[in-house]
Parts: C-alpha cells; sequence; structure tokens
C-alpha cells in the first residue's frame, strides 16, 4: 500500500564514513550536507544527483558536534579532541583551529547573525567565542558535571545548556548569569534545543522521554514517553509545529506540537540514532546513527494548511490564555499553575487505527545506489559493517538490546501498514472516539480559560478590597 502525499518518505542515503554517525547540518541554502563520525573525519555532501563528496581530517578523535553558520561560508566542528575547528566548506577544506576547553568538547552552535559561537565541554563550562575576531570572550560556570549541549536561543539574548548534572539551565548573554534552572530527578538531557520563536524548550532524556519547557512561565508544558531507548537528539521544523526526535531504540519518532501527539515512528536505521536535522525550509530532514549511514527523507507532512489551525489558535494571543507552543508574545508569569500534557507510547506496534493516528512507515531504500564519491575526495567504502557497540562507552547513548556484533543494512522492504480489512477496531467506530476526543480537547480548554479567568477577577477583587481597607485606614487617621 503506497503512502500518502502527507507522510515523509526516504529518498536516499550516503555511505562513506567507516563509524558511526554523531552529527549532521544542512548548509542554508539546502544544497549541501555536512556529517561527523566517530571516524574523526567530517564529510561534505552535495544534495545534487552524482555529485562529489568531500572528507575534511583535521581532527584527532571523534567529531562530536558541527554546524554551518548562518551565512554558510563557516563550518564549526567538536571534537573529544579537545578542539574546535573552523573550516571553509569547499572542495580544499582548510581549517583554523582553537584550543578550547581541557576536556572533551561535546557541542558548537552558532548564533543567528553568525557573529558568536557558543561551545560546551566535558569540562563542565560553556565558553563563548566572537567569530569576527576568532578570540575567547567568556565562560559560564554553574553546571557540576560534563556538558553536553549549549545552543543560543534565535535571538541571541539567550543560551540554554544541559548536563549530566540533571539540570537544564538557561544563561543571560548580556549579565552573563544564569537566569533559569530546570531540574530533572530521573535522567539528565543529552540535547536541547529552541523552537524556532524561542519560547520554548525541548530536551532529549537519557530517561527515553521528551519535554518542551516553556521558558516564560517556567513551566513543563508537553511531556512525551516515546521511545524505549535514550533520546540523544531533537530537531524543530522550521514552522515550530512540529519536533523530530532520534533515540537509541533505533527509531526517529515526529511529534505534532499543536496537537501534542505522536504522528510518524521511522524505521530507516539497523542500530542507535544519535542525530537528526531538518533543513533550513523544512522540507527535507537526515539522521545519522551507529550503522554509519546517512539518511535523506523528504518531509511531505509540513505542506498541509495552517491557516485554519492559526486561526483556531488566535484565541490564545491572548494576555489571560494559557500557554501554548504558538504564543508570539511574552508574558509574565501567569497566577494559575497549568496542566502537562503527557503523551506515552507503550505499544509502538499497534495498528494506526488504535494508536491515535500514528502511522509506523515502512522504510522503501532508494533503488539508486549510495552517492559516487572519487579516489581523490572520499572512496566508497565497502558494506561490511562495524562493531559499533564497543565504541560507546556511555550507556545512555545505546539502546539496552544492542548486541555486540555487526551491524549491517536492511536490504529487503519492510511490510506496510495492515489494510482497513486487518483493522482491529472500524474505521467508523475510530473516527467517532477521535471526534469525541476532539469535542472533550475543546471542552478542556474552554474551562481552563474559564477557570483563569476567575483568578483573575479573584485577583482583581482582592486589590479593590485592599484598597478599599486602606482608604477606610486613611479616613480613620484623619478623624
Amino acid at each position: 500500500m503506497a503512502s500518502s502525499p502527507e507522510d515523509p518518505v526516504l529518498e536516499r542515503y550516503f555511505k562513506g564514513h567507516k563509524a558511526a554517525i554523531t552529527s549532521v547540518d544542512f548548509s542554508p541554502n539546502g544544497k549541501q550536507l555536512a556529517t561527523g563520525s566517530w571516524d574523526t573525519f567530517l564529510m561534505l555532501w552535495s544534495l545534487r544527483p552524482q555529485a562529489r563528496a568531500f572528507r575534511y581530517v583535521g581532527h584527532k578523535d571523534v567529531v562530536t558536534s558541527l554546524q554551518f553558520s548562518p551565512l554558510g561560508n563557516l563550518l564549526a566542528s567538536a571534537s573529544r579532541d579537545r578542539t574546535i575547528r573552523l573550516w571553509i566548506p569547499d572542495k580544499r577544506g582548510k581549517s583554523s583551529e582553537f584550543k578550547a576547553h581541557t576536556a572533551p568538547v561535546r557541542s558548537v552552535d552558532f548564533s543567528a547573525d553568525g557573529q558568536f559561537l557558543a561551545t560546551a565541554s566535558e569540562d563542565k563550562s560553556i565558553k563563548v567565542w566572537n567569530m569576527y575576531r576568532q578570540r575567547f570572550l567568556y565562560s559560564l560556570y554553574r553546571h557540576t558535571h560534563w556538558v553536553r549541549c549549549a545552543k543560543f536561543s534565535p535571538d541571541g539574548r539567550l543560551i540554554v545548556s544541559c548536563s549530566e548534572d540533571k539540570t537544564i539551565k538557561i544563561w543571560d548573554t548580556t549579565s552573563k548569569q544564569c537566569v533559569n534552572n530546570f531540574s530533572d530527578f530521573v535522567g539528565f538531557a543529552n540535547f536541547v534545543a529552541f523552537n524556532p520563536n524561542g519560547t520554548c524548550i525541548a530536551s532529549a532524556g537519557s530517561d527515553h522521554t521528551v519535554k518542551i519547557w516553556d521558558i516564560r512561565v517556567n513551566k513543563l508544558l508537553q511531556h512525551y514517553q516515546v521511545h524505549s531507548g535514550g533520546v540523544n537528539c531533537v530537531s524543530f521544523h522550521p514552522s515550530g509545529n512540529y519536533l523530530i526526535t532520534a533515540s537509541s531504540d533505533g527509531t526517529l519518532k515526529i511529534l505534532d506540537l499543536l496537537e501534542g501527539r505522536l504522528i510518524y515512528t521511522l524505521q530507516g536505521h539497523t542500530g542507535p540514532v544519535f542525530t537528526v536535522s531538518f533543513s533550513k525550509g523544512g522540507e527535507l530532514f537526515t539522521s545519522g546513527g551507529a550503522d554509519a549511514q546517512v539518511l535523506l527523507w523528504r518531509t511531505n507532512f509540513d505542506e498541509l494548511n495552517y491557516k485554519d489551525v492559526s486561526k483556531r489558535n488566535l484565541k490564545r494571543l491572548h494576555f489571560d490564555s494559557p500557554p501554548h507552543l504558538l504564543d508570539i508574545y511574552p508574558r509574565t508569569p501567569h497566577p494559575h499553575e497549568g496542566r502537562t500534557e503527557t503523551v506515552e507510547d507503550e505499544q509502538p506496534f499497534l495498528p494506526k487505527s488504535v494508536r491515535s493516528r500514528e502511522r509506523i512507515l515502512p522504510v522503501l531504500w532508494p533503488c539508486d545506489k549510495p552517492i559516487r564519491t572519487t579516489e581523490t575526495t572520499v572512496r566508497t567504502l565497502p558494506d561490511t559493517g562495524e562493531e559499533i557497540c564497543g565504541y560507546f562507552l556511555n550507556p545512555s547513548l545505546m539502546a539496552s538490546e544492542c548486541p555486540p556484533t555487526v551491524l549491517k543494512k536492511k536490504t529487503e522492504d519492510i511490510s506496510d501498514l495492515p489494510s482497513e480489512s486487518q483493522r482491529s477496531i472500524p474505521l467508523a467506530v475510530t473516527d467517532a472516539l477521535e471526534h469525541i476526543m476532539e469535542q472533550l480537547n475543546v471542552l478542556t480548554q474552554t474551562v481552563s480559560i474559564l477557570e483563569q479567568r476567575l483568578t483573575l477577577t479573584e485577583d482583581k477583587l482582592k486589590d479593590c478590597l485592599e484598597n478599599q481597607q486602606k482608604l477606610f485606614n486613611a479616613i480613620q487617621q484623619k478623624i
């Protein structure tokens, strides 16, 4: 059964790295893809058919993170060799080295204007660098364990970081102070990212969870328990409506943040998935993992018309509406406690009709061969596999069932979704249940709005009574 036009599809795959893929990023113009790996190399792939790929040699240990600058004229990379490198992303691949930290560097991130670079390290610090002068500016110290990731907010005024000390911290880049702190008592976040409008952050948890935090009201907004292994990376769609996650359970999950539900499970990799990223326009996304393969996907589901969705949520822009991902104006903290949405996925292989409309997509491998490379740049490696599990020293990065055996690429197609006749619940019943759930959601939102307006009314009445008491006291003193 063919996928509907809105389903994501696997377009191409790239082989050239010798070991696990740790980081992927699209160039701002969408014409190139950069990848980093445990094999210590970076690779620059052209998305044009049959174009050459280039391998960059310089790091002496695992490449942990990479990112294009906003203009695409630089490519920053971090490594376990404790250095940062800035590359010119062309066929020569010249680079300059920063001896940045006293321990392995875990992440790099450019500010939106390209003026600054933030780096996070296992030396428990975050460092900020000026890119115009290519010099160190300042360090941020408050974490008490390895810092795994640090990201700028879209406006560059904040930095979010996560650490194995089980905290997520928000930093003000002007005052250089920690202005907010989210703590978790179960696991730690492997990765954090701001949503496109900078009002929320998403965290990828070693405890298998994905969490969305609203930084304006300092509350946990959504909580997803959809993976059976540690979550290693997340990426927001440019619209802010979707989040894609990569996990050690070998799957990618796509979450609809407006409806707060899981909509797709993608099973293209043959081992833990470590990295995922949307292109700047959102029409493509790419993933990489322990199978040393880079998969390129076409999004498709972002082509839906969101005018109706935006109209439906306009009421949320009012100052007394509950926090929501579509909010675009910062607000003062709301006096009413918000309700956290939790989405669980305890039965990942049930049919679509039983699983709140989630689709587990078959991965149809493209007929074309892996991208061709030339002998002078990158040679195409034989598909011999790697004993990937032995590479990883951190248990949170590995799926619990991953055996220390050679991982091989899937060559057979995965069976498609069950047909209508095989569904365990009739379609009409499913539609009716979904309609009931939608109506319940509307009622819940209405009650929430009424409750909060009542809270505001009570606050105003309290203020009136206090003012009346002050006037009465003033009159009594005059008498």
